[in-house]
């Protein structure tokens, strides 16, 4: 069935890298490209193994093993550094993937090396400059905790886990709303999947904030991925053009729901900020300190 493309020059349109479009703030991600090499590359390893005898193919098979791991864990490693970089406050990946990915990659080399030559020296030479090539290529995995001074790591904790599983009824919603066939329809989405998540931000940087988000990160998101989800499958069956209008006054509302309590997080934060600085001069007032001027 074919699709309605939207877009600036289409007609009722709308270009999707203005102001307030979809894809505002977004950032392309990395794991693709080159990481995608490294899952095909590896391969050319299939043919030497099944021109060999045994033991060269296992230890062909093996090596190919060994490198598409390395691939995997490539990609995996890089997705979790794009989410740390995408923080103000970020705990270090608990698995060092890329690390673990450049010495997997160095194995695999050298395996598969050992398995054509049968020496020592140049799988060995294989394997350093693999895994020296493959570090310098995608670097190592962030070794430390950003802006995590003097914050409560419990309640870090809890907004951490209330952020993953709200990120889990996002990822339900943009999955069932490909179902719809609607390319506006997922559009839409998007764009609220982009508001939700600076709602998450937010409240990352101040785990206080969770109480009055924590609606917002459970109950509203699960009654959004049950409505998405109910919406796709009534949608591809009938294609009610009712049905696609009411369902996107739902997201109109949901979006201006959450931008407006991230808003109010924000103001919160910033009244919050303001009375600590009054007590503060106050107290030193009160020392007989001079308060020290704003503007200079």
């Amino acid at each position: 069935m074919a699709q309605r493309f939207g877009g600036e020059f289409s007609p009722q349109g709308k270009s999707d890298n203005g102001e307030g479009g979809v894809l505002k703030g977004k950032r392309r991600s990395q794991a693709g490209g080159r990481v995608n090499l490294l899952f095909i590359v590896p391969l050319v390893l299939i043919w030497p193994a099944f021109t060999s005898d045994p033991t060269g193919l296992a230890l062909y098979l093996a090596a190919l093993g060994l490198l598409l791991l390395a691939a995997w864990l490539t990609r995996e490693g890089i997705l979790a550094q794009e989410a740390y970089e995408a923080r103000k406050l970020a705990r270090r990946p608990k698995l060092p993937r890329k690390i673990f990915a450049s010495v997997l990659t160095g194995m695999g080399l050298g395996l598969a090396g050992f398995a054509g030559d049968g020496g020592l020296f140049e799988p060995l030479i294989f394997a350093i400059t693999g895994a020296v090539l493959h570090s310098f290529a995608f670097g190592v995995d962030p070794m430390e905790d950003k802006g995590m001074e003097g914050v409560d790591l419990f309640q870090t904790d809890r907004v951490a886990r209330a952020v993953e599983e709200a990120e889990k009824h996002l990822s339900r919603m943009t999955d069932a709303i490909k179902r719809a066939g609607e390319r506006n329809v997922e559009a839409r989405v998007d764009a609220f999947v982009q508001t939700a998540r600076t709602l998450f931000r937010t409240v990352e940087e101040d785990p206080r904030d969770l109480t009055a988000a924590r609606k917002y990160l459970s109950v509203y998101l699960q009654g959004a991925r049950d409505a998405t989800v109910k919406f796709a499958d009534i949608y591809s069956r009938g294609r009610d053009p009712q049905v696609k209008a009411d369902y996107l006054a739902l997201l109109d509302d949901l979006e201006g729901n959450f931008a407006a309590r991230t808003e109010k997080l924000m103001r919160d934060d910033r009244s919050d900020l303001d009375v600590e600085i009054e007590v503060l001069r106050a107290r030193l007032k009160q020392e007989g300190l001079r308060s020290p001027d704003p503007e200079t």
